[in-house]
């Protein structure tokens, strides 16, 4: 397995957008935004992380997916003494 790649970290990005306090909101991508937001969604949907190609909801492996990307974005915002 290699680095994280600029669609990975695409995805990534798109994942922390999703409302962590309720798995009743979703998200709506639309057609005015960047084409790299518009492919991760795609990408994401096909891979079974979200509901819908344009956003939707997360399903059950999204939401973990979810979940573990804030904890990365978490440990990694830590500032250092």
């Amino acid at each position: 397995m290699g680095l994280i790649d600029q669609d990975m970290i695409d995805e990534l990005n798109l994942l922390l957008k999703f409302p962590a306090s309720s798995l009743m909101q979703g998200l709506k991508i639309h057609h005015d935004a960047s084409q790299s937001v518009v492919h991760a969604a795609e990408r994401l949907y096909s891979k079974g992380v979200i509901t819908q190609p344009d956003g939707g909801y997360l399903t059950d492996l999204g939401v973990d997916l979810a979940e573990h990307a804030r904890h990365v974005q978490s440990a990694l915002s830590m500032k250092l003494n």
